[in-house]
C-alpha cells in the first residue's frame, strides 16, 4: 500500500503512461490551448450560466420549495458542477497534465466523472420517483421527502463511489498492458465497468419511462369506457400527449452519451495505438457534456411556471404585459402544463396520483382532474 501511494507522487509515472499509448505524439501535450477547447470552454461557461439561473429561480421562488423539486435541483446543481470541472480539466489539459503526479491527476479526471455521474444518475432517480408516484397513486407530502432525500443522496454516493475507485486501486498504474488508451492511467477493465454501470441504467430509465406510460394509457382506457366520462377521454388525450417529451428526454440523452459510450468500447477492444479516433476523446465528451446544457431546457424550460419564474428573473420589464402576464415563448407542443385545476365538477372517483416523467411539471392528480394545455 505504501508502495502504491508512493507512485501516485511521482510525477514520471503520467509521462511514462502517456508515451505508452502513444499520446504524447500529440500537439495538444507541447502547446497551448488550441480553438477547439476554448470553443468547449465557452460551451461550459454556457452550462454554468444556464443551470446557475435555474437554481436561483428555484431558491427564491417559494412555490418551488416542495419536494417534488428536490430532484429538478439537484440534477441542474450536478449539471452545473459538471460544466464547472470540465472547465477546470481543460485548464489543466494540454502540457499541465504531464506536470502532475497522479493523485492530482486521478482528482481531475475523477471530479468530471463524479458530477457527470450525478447527472446521469439524477435522470434515474427522477424516472424512479415518478414511476414509485404511480404505483402507490397516494403521495404522502412527508414520505416524498424522505424519499427526495433518499435518491438525491443515493445518487451522489453512488457517482462518488464509482468515481473514487481509480485512486483505491482500480488502476493500471505499473501494469500498461492494461491501460485505457482515452485514460492512461485508468485500466481497462475499469472503464467497461462503468460502460456496464451507465448502460444499466439508461435501460433502466427507459423501462421505467414504459411502465408510466402504460398506467397514463391504462387510465385512459379506464376513463374512455365510462360513458358519463367521455368528455374526460379527450383529455386524457391530450395528457398523453405530454408524454411525446419522454422521447425527446430519452433520444436526447442516447444521443449525447451513446458516442462516448461505443468510444470507451473501442478503447476496451482496441489494442493500444491500433485505434487513432482515441486520440479524440475530447469530442466524444463534449457531446455526453451537450447533455448537461440541454437538461436545463428539457426539464425545466418546458414547465410554464418555471419559464414564468426565469422570465421575470431575467427580463421583468421586457416580456411581463401590463396585466402581469407572460408574453407566449417557445415551441407550442412543449408549452404544456398540468399545474392549474378544473372545477369541482371535474372529480373523478379513485384517480389520485402525481404524473410527471421529470420534464414537465409535477403536476397532482388527485379527485380533481388536471386541465391540459390547448394544443
Amino acid at each position: 500500500m505504501v508502495s502504491r501511494f508512493s507512485q501516485y507522487l511521482r510525477n514520471a509515472v503520467i509521462s511514462e503512461h502517456y508515451n505508452y499509448t502513444g499520446k504524447l505524439k500529440e500537439d495538444k501535450y507541447k502547446e497551448g490551448l488550441k480553438p477547439e477547447a476554448i470553443a468547449f470552454l465557452l460551451v461550459c461557461l454556457l452550462i454554468v450560466v444556464e443551470n446557475a439561473i435555474v437554481l436561483v429561480a428555484l431558491w427564491k421562488n417559494k412555490k418551488f420549495h416542495v419536494p417534488m423539486y428536490y430532484l429538478l435541483g439537484n440534477l441542474t446543481l450536478s449539471d452545473m458542477l459538471a460544466g464547472l470541472t470540465y472547465m477546470a480539466n481543460i485548464m489543466t489539459s494540454g502540457h499541465i497534465t504531464l506536470k502532475m503526479t497522479p493523485i492530482l491527476y486521478f482528482l481531475r479526471e475523477g471530479g468530471v466523472f463524479i458530477t457527470l455521474a450525478a447527472s446521469v444518475i439524477s435522470l434515474l432517480a427522477i424516472a424512479i420517483e415518478r414511476h414509485v408516484t404511480m404505483v402507490r397513486m397516494k403521495p404522502y407530502q412527508g414520505d416524498k421527502q424522505g424519499r427526495m432525500c433518499a435518491l438525491i443522496v443515493g445518487s451522489w454516493m453512488l457517482s462518488v463511489f464509482l468515481g473514487i475507485l481509480p485512486v483505491l486501486g482500480w488502476n493500471c498504474i505499473g501494469r500498461l498492458e492494461q491501460c485505457s488508451t482515452v485514460l492512461p492511467l485508468y485500466a481497462k477493465s475499469y472503464i467497461l465497468f462503468c460502460i456496464t454501470v451507465f448502460s444499466a441504467i439508461l435501460m433502466s430509465i427507459i423501462v421505467l419511462y414504459v411502465r408510466i406510460f402504460r398506467i397514463v394509457k391504462s387510465n385512459t382506457q379506464r376513463l374512455a369506457s365510462v360513458p358519463q366520462r367521455k368528455g374526460f377521454y379527450r383529455r386524457s388525450q391530450k395528457y398523453m400527449a405530454l408524454l411525446k417529451t419522454v422521447t425527446i428526454v430519452l433520444g436526447v440523452f442516447i444521443a449525447c452519451w451513446l458516442p462516448l459510450f461505443i468510444l470507451f468500447l473501442l478503447d476496451f477492444s482496441c489494442a493500444v495505438k491500433l485505434c487513432k479516433i482515441l486520440f479524440k476523446a475530447e469530442y466524444f465528451l463534449g457531446i455526453a457534456l451537450i447533455n448537461s446544457l440541454l437538461n436545463p431546457i428539457i426539464y425545466t424550460l418546458t414547465s410554464k411556471d418555471m419559464r414564468k419564474a426565469i422570465i421575470r428573473l431575467l427580463c421583468q420589464p421586457c416580456l411581463i404585459t401590463e396585466n402581469g402576464q407572460v408574453r407566449k415563448i417557445g415551441v407550442h407542443f412543449l408549452d404544456c402544463s398540468t399545474t392549474k385545476m378544473e372545477g369541482t365538477s371535474h372529480r373523478l372517483e379513485g384517480l389520485e396520483t402525481t404524473v410527471s416523467s421529470g420534464n414537465f411539471t409535477h403536476s397532482v392528480i388527485k379527485p380533481i382532474y388536471p386541465q391540459i394545455c390547448r394544443t
